[in-house]
């Protein structure tokens, strides 16, 4: 049969690939060389490509019989080799018995290669057909005694009965093995070319991602793209059990396997990665450990991942469910259930949900979520928008406390807390009965997830008593929860104190919110809790910013904006709350270009800190930027939102009347804006202070509202947000009254104080009269550079700002930046407008180059600029140095 000593076509679609004829080449200076591989990895048409190039003598045998004998199979490698110029002496040059070959023909054959001066290449194909122990220990003898006049090319999918560790150990091995084998996004791409279809990089690459780059699949799904008529979507989506894919796995390498193999990879295909003893439990066996590692060896599409785990190729985990549903079908269910109880007893929780849910069996994959204290998850972590996906096909008819609970969480997650309190009512029933039985379970973490449950519920509703009530609960349970849980789950305690400071904010007890929330700032547990600090940190920023210190909020709102960039979490992941302190800031700032860029991106918090803190946050600080612009209706109406919650704020209650009365006193209808503010000043000791007396003042009392900031006693809580307005109004009082110098003493302290803030809002506030003492010497020094241009201009201060007026459209406004600078990247940029060199910055600022680097590309990016100049400039523009 001549056929087995031809070199095999090459297609007219075969893709060369130069990186393996390359590697290839380095069989010329090895005796043995061996490409080991799956079936349809390509191994054979690059043996193929590569030996259509080769200068010298190449003999080339495909060794397709797996019951050749020793002597039928060395008279098949002897008449390959006289091609080549290897030729024995008449009548002892062929073996006489096909069992059996003398071990002198062997000893000629090794002596007549070694005396050749250019050494004949040897190419077995399909190697792994050669079963025989003997013929491996001859082709061994052979090899060895043969010396430079023999380079032996092994083709084969399974590892040759060879002793490889002594060629490798000796550097007289070259190897190509499945992973490089493997087409990569390029190659893929191009190999589609040759087909005549076009498919872009990154659609090739998720081809690759799922087939592996495993040649045939990659050609097989090719040739049926070529028929289908919308070839790109077939790539996309193909069904790889309706395909010639499979087919081809099918008979080349399942069909191949023994019965109990075979049993065996269709019922692990269940899942995703698996270890023998998972393995044994689905299957009933004891041996899954050495059939797992033979199948391996083999490349029977099992890849090892190291520490006795598994994985199944996808196309061939893909082709092989479809089979066991064929062939069994209600088994799937069932298996996944059994791997669900073995890995629930293993301690791996993710992969018991999915196998739970998997098999359908919700009162199981409840309970496991709840027993573990893992319902927090719902709610948070990097994974919790894969749980919501998974309960949410949660059945209805699924029953008991742990499904009443996910589906409070659920529904909570919602804001709704409606629903949400009806299914914790009936959770909590049926934990009271289970707590009645005879030999009743331990409901600890149960309960403790109804607490949790109760605060969140608590939080939406503004409700603070029911949130202290549901944390002290919380406080009594954990005495009963065993502490890995509690150690495994900090997300629960964050989020039982990220609830509680919520409300309690909500209701304007900003001490005790303080409190909680730094808590939940200060907590461990990395990626679990990070959206639960960064929210934390946000709400921390809002009640500085309402409290008046803007530094303070925007250096906080700022920590809380990196919390989640470390774990890679999506931007705006948590950061609700903090990007509206930041526009708030910005808006006193006068910064309206900036303010609007954060309130615009801040639309998309995440669902699970959506409250009525966020909406009314929102809503106030949209408001404030409509009265910077001069629109007090909109304004108004922005309003709406903030006093729409169930239950009322104090502090709310006071901003949205301060927004009011602004627009009152916009309209000149101060008398109105006193009346508005009055009824809020048995509150609020603070900010409507200081707009009643602002009122009072522009209806003409100006003694009155002198008496009205008297209320006011530093109390080191209240910031010079609040107490530059104060001190402005004593201004415009002691001007109103005739003495300007202590006017000019007044707004001189209102400048020293809003300096280190760049607080510009209250002085355009203030109305024209200040203007005359901003040109004045004394003063004029103090407003340079940050809220007047300079002496020799006189220009007035909202010329000064570098505010855009509120007649110039978004659309002629300068990009916003989407994404705020870090605080080392601002420090970057700064230092890159004193015309500073990335060394010099890196000296400055005691780190690397490369991390200088690192920070300057990320601010390129974020202020969508490619040029030092361009970023100064840009940065200027934004206030952001």
């Amino acid at each position: 049969m001549r056929t087995r000593f031809a070199i095999p076509a090459r297609p007219a679609t075969f893709l060369r690939r130069d990186r393996l004829v390359t590697h290839l080449d380095q069989a010329l200076g090895t005796p043995l060389t061996m490409v080991n591989g799956a079936a349809g990895a390509g191994k054979t048409l690059l043996l193929a490509d590569w030996a259509a190039g080769v200068e010298g003598p190449l003999a080339w045998f495909t060794t397709d019989a797996a019951d050749l004998g020793p002597g039928v199979f060395w008279a098949y490698l002897i008449e390959a080799l006289r091609p080549a110029g290897v030729t024995l002496p008449p009548g002892g040059g062929s073996p006489a018995d096909a069992s059996h070959v003398p071990q002198t023909l062997l000893a000629r054959l090794a002596a007549e290669l070694s005396t050749r001066e250019q050494p004949v290449i040897l190419v077995l194909d399909e190697y792994d057909r050669v079963t025989d122990p003997e013929i491996a220990e001859q082709l061994e003898f052979v090899l060895h005694h043969a010396g430079a006049g023999l380079r032996l090319v092994l083709v084969t999918r399974t590892e040759p009965l060879l002793p490889l560790h002594r060629y490798r150990a000796a550097g007289d091995l070259t190897e190509i093995r499945g992973a490089e084998l493997a087409f990569t996004p390029e190659e893929a791409a191009a190999l589609l070319a040759l087909h005549g279809l076009t498919l872009p990089v990154s659609a090739a690459r998720a081809l690759v991602e799922r087939t592996r780059g495993w040649a045939a699949g990659l050609r097989l799904c090719a040739l049926a793209a070529q028929e289908d008529p919308d070839p790109e979507r077939y790539l996309k989506e193909f069904e790889a059990d309706r395909s010639t894919v499979a087919d081809f796995l099918l008979a080349e390498v399942l069909k191949r396997q023994s019965p109990e193999i075979q049993d065996l990879l269709l019922r692990v295909s269940v899942l995703e990665r698996f270890g023998p003893e998972l393995a044994n439990a689905l299957t009933g066996r004891s041996d899954a450990g050495p059939l797992l590692a033979g199948l391996h060896r083999d490349n029977a599409f099992v890849e090892h991942l190291g520490h006795d785990s598994y994985r199944l190729h996808p196309l061939f985990g893909e082709i092989l469910r479809a089979h066991l549903r064929m062939r069994e079908p209600g088994l799937e269910p069932e298996l996944h259930g059994r791997a669900a109880r073995w890995l629930r007893r293993s301690g791996s929780l993710t992969e018991t949900l999915g196998h739970g849910a998997a098999a359908g069996d919700w009162e199981f994959t409840a309970g496991a979520l709840v027993d573990d204290l893992a319902i927090g998850r719902l709610f948070t972590g990097l994974h919790s928008d894969d749980l919501v996906e998974l309960f949410a096909g949660m059945a209805p008819e699924a029953h008991g406390p742990a499904p009443d609970l996910v589906r409070a969480a659920r529904d909570l997650a919602r804001r709704d807390p409606d629903h949400g309190l009806a299914h914790l009512h009936r959770a909590e029933q049926a934990l009271t009965e289970l707590r009645r039985a005879a030999d009743p379970p331990d409901t600890a973490a149960a309960e403790l997830s109804c607490a949790l449950l109760k605060a969140l519920a608590a939080r939406l509703t503004g409700a603070a008593g029911p949130a202290e009530e549901a944390a002290e609960a919380a406080v009594r349970l954990r005495e009963r929860v065993p502490a890995r849980l509690l150690d495994e789950h900090p997300e629960v305690t964050a989020l039982l104190q990220a609830h509680l400071g919520s409300a309690l904010l909500w209701a304007g007890r900003f001490d005790e919110a303080r409190a909680a929330l730094t808590e939940v700032a200060d907590c461990a547990g990395g990626a679990a809790t990070a959206l639960l600090r960064e929210d934390a940190l946000g709400r921390l920023a809002l009640i500085e910013q309402l409290n008046g210190w803007p530094g303070r909020a925007e250096r906080t709102a700022r920590a809380a904006m990196t919390e989640t960039e470390r774990f890679g979490l999506p931007q705006p992941a948590g950061s609700g709350v903090a990007r509206l302190v930041l526009a708030a800031v910005a808006v006193d700032r006068n910064e309206l270009r900036r303010a609007h860029a954060l309130l615009t991106v801040a639309d998309a918090p995440h669902a699970a800190l959506c409250d009525p803190v966020l909406e009314a946050g929102r809503a106030l600080a949209t408001a404030r930027l409509h009265l910077a612009r001069g629109d007090t209706r909109a304004a108004l109406a922005a309003t709406e939102p903030a006093v729409a919650a169930v239950t009322e704020s104090p502090w709310v209650r006071t901003q949205t009347a301060l927004v009011a009365a602004a627009a009152h006193l916009a309209a000149g209808r101060a008398e109105a804006a006193v009346e508005l503010l009055e009824e809020r000043l048995p509150d609020d000791r603070g900010p409507a202070v200081v707009a009643a007396a602002r009122a009072r003042l522009a209806a003409g009392r100006p003694d009155a509202a002198r008496e009205l900031l008297d209320l006011l006693r530093p109390d080191g809580r209240t910031g010079p947000a609040v107490t530059v307005r104060a001190t402005l109004v004593r201004a415009q009082a002691a001007d109103d009254t005739g003495d300007p110098a202590a006017a000019r003493r007044l707004v001189a302290q209102a400048l020293h104080d809003a300096r280190r803030d760049l607080l510009r809002r209250p002085f355009l506030e203030a109305g024209p009269w200040i203007r005359p003492f901003l040109t004045t010497a004394p003063l004029r020094a103090l407003a340079e550079d940050w809220l007047t241009p300079g002496s020799a201009h006189g220009t007035s201060p909202s010329a000064a700002s570098g505010s855009t007026p509120a007649s110039v459209p978004p659309e002629d406004r300068p990009p916003p930046v989407v994404e705020e600078l870090s605080g080392r990247e601002r420090d970057v940029v700064l230092r890159l407008s004193r015309m500073m060199s990335t060394e010099e910055i890196a000296a400055d600022l005691y780190v690397s180059v490369n991390t200088v680097k690192t920070h300057l590309k990320s601010a390129y990016r974020k202020l969508s600029v490619n040029r030092r100049n361009d970023a100064v400039r840009r940065a200027r523009e934004l206030g952001l140095i």
